[in-house]
């Protein structure tokens, strides 16, 4: 017999990778580096318009995944840089080359805060995955930041404002877009929605009539939509705080008697 240890046998690692997942998610971080060579060249509202492109595919590629049961972990790590590109680098600096820059140390100080945010927003997303809810997201997600910052610059480009009339505007939106990334703020996911199951006929009546209203003016439309959806974070959490407290005090109350 060899004095030799046995090695047990290892079963060969699967090489390669999923195509059509990735192929999305690589779209979405050309649409991203794309935003920044336009905002380079100063066509600003191609730069805005390629954000909101990366969003869209960004929310194709893990839908796509699950519909193909093709989701993997290098899927999931790719899309997160991904999302650093596309929705972390690009809006600021596109910020930044649009009026930002106007300001000096503050505009590019302004334009880190935003990156680093949207950076710690994709890290903590990453490590609670797993624990947290699914109904609802902690702080506002990286893409709807990205759509406050693009959605401003579209809108600003198209109604011809000029950096300084705009570059203090854009410093307060993007200073708050990134804080509001990593604040506790809870936001809804949406990820409860049933894309298969049926719907009552006036939904779909619904969609068409909100697609006609982006169609109508999509810069402003869409500007406006997100700066809701991101106001809110805060009457979401301040319901639930007094939704809290206003079972405590009935325990307490209950409790006394």
């Amino acid at each position: 017999m060899s004095d030799q240890p046995e090695i047990p046998d290892q079963k060969p690692r699967p090489r390669g990778i999923y195509l059509l997942p990735n192929l999305f998610t690589t779209a979405a971080l050309f649409a991203g580096f794309y935003a920044v060579v336009a905002a380079m060249n100063g066509r600003f509202e191609a730069a805005a318009v390629a954000v909101f492109v990366a969003m869209v595919l960004d929310g194709l590629d893990g839908r796509v995944a699950r519909m193909t049961n093709t989701q993997s972990a290098f899927g999931a790590e790719y899309d997160s840089l991904s999302d650093m590109v596309a929705f972390g680098v690009a809006p600021a600096l596109v910020a930044y080359e649009w009026a930002l820059s106007t300001l000096g140390k503050l505009g590019w100080l302004a334009a880190f805060l935003y990156t680093a945010s949207a950076a710690l927003r994709l890290a903590r997303f990453n490590t609670q995955v797993g624990s947290a809810d699914k109904r609802y997201f902690q702080g506002l997600p990286s893409p709807s930041a990205a759509a406050i910052v693009a959605g401003m610059v579209w809108v600003g480009t198209e109604y011809g404002l000029g950096p300084d009339l705009i570059a203090v505007p854009t410093f307060v939106l993007t200073a708050l877009a990134g804080l509001l990334m990593v604040s506790n703020l809870r936001y809804h996911s949406f990820k409860d929605l049933d894309f298969r199951g049926k719907v009552p006929f006036f939904r779909i009546l619904v969609v068409v009539l909100l697609f006609m209203l982006v169609a109508t003016s999509p810069s402003r439309v869409l500007f406006a939509g997100f700066l809701l959806y991101a106001l809110s974070g805060p009457i979401l959490t301040l319901r639930d705080v007094r939704r809290r407290r206003a079972v405590r005090a009935r325990e307490r109350d209950s409790g006394g008697h």
